[in-house]
């Protein structure tokens, strides 16, 4: 079974001074379930022009801030058993996604090199690894609370699929343009 991991540049205010702080070009990281991308999680804004509310989403990457943004997208094979233990991890935080805020400290903490943990509270790239461990199989080796969006991208166990902006991924095509034919087919 694959699991997907979507690397991307939205060239945000917070992802350039994560850039800056990694030197790295990806900022955000997401891991999905699907190679089509329509089951696409992480930690970050809930709402695309309020950069303060963040915590757990489903990220829709037909939306303009996503098409737009540059990304590197990967597979890792997993086994179903690990595959469920994920799907099952993330059903948990889907159901309680309310409690869930986004851990800006936690960002100091990559940055100074010291885990900053708080209680129902993740920035991206912690959040990806956390569920990658929850099958028992780490994606790095170390703490997810001191896991960036680079060390993820540096994972051995990643398979390169895709580098460009997202709106040409090609397995995403085929999304975007079942979505232009029925926005066609409304406006006729």
């Amino acid at each position: 079974m694959e699991i997907y991991f979507v690397f991307t540049d939205t060239k945000t205010s917070l992802g350039k001074l994560i850039k800056k702080f990694t030197n790295h070009p990806f900022s955000h990281v997401s891991i999905s379930f699907s190679q089509d991308l329509s089951e696409v999680y992480s930690f970050g804004r809930k709402n695309i022009d309020n950069p303060f509310g963040g915590g757990f989403v489903k990220e829709d990457m037909s939306i303009p801030f996503f098409q737009r943004a540059k990304c590197a997208v990967f597979s890792c094979t997993v086994t179903e058993r690990e595959y469920e233990l994920m799907r099952a991890f993330m059903k948990d935080f889907e159901k309680n996604q309310e409690k869930y805020k986004y851990n800006f400290l936690g960002l100091f903490g990559v940055l100074f090199e010291r885990t900053i943990e708080r209680e129902s509270a993740f920035f991206c790239s912690q959040f990806v690894a956390t569920v990658f461990k929850s099958s028992g199989r780490p994606i790095v080796n170390k703490p997810p609370s001191l896991t960036s969006p680079k060390d993820i991208y540096s994972s051995s166990e990643l398979t390169y699929i895709y580098t460009g902006t997202l709106k040409y991924y090609p397995f995403l095509i085929e999304v975007n343009q079942t979505l232009e034919k029925h926005k066609m087919a409304v406006c006729i």
